[in-house]
């Protein structure tokens, strides 16, 4: 589905994934970091606010790298 980070202040790496579509928005994992911890959510977003933080730049797609294997 995909995963974004969130805007965040500070050096922090918060992030969100999506876990699944139901019919009007989206169950999603946040992962925040927390003074060196992992605080980690499930939660839902409507597809309205998720387009909402996307136009807004709140959430930023993480654009995943495909890892290719060096053989020597």
């Amino acid at each position: 589905m995909g995963t974004y980070t969130l805007k965040s202040i500070g050096k922090t790496t918060d992030y969100m994934e999506i876990v699944r579509e139901v019919e009007d928005g989206y169950v999603v994992r946040i992962v925040r970091d927390r003074d060196g911890y992992d605080e980690v959510k499930t939660d839902y977003i409507s597809k309205s606010l998720f387009d909402s933080c996307i136009r807004t730049g709140y959430l930023t797609k993480i654009e995943e790298t495909e890892k290719m294997a060096v053989t020597a």
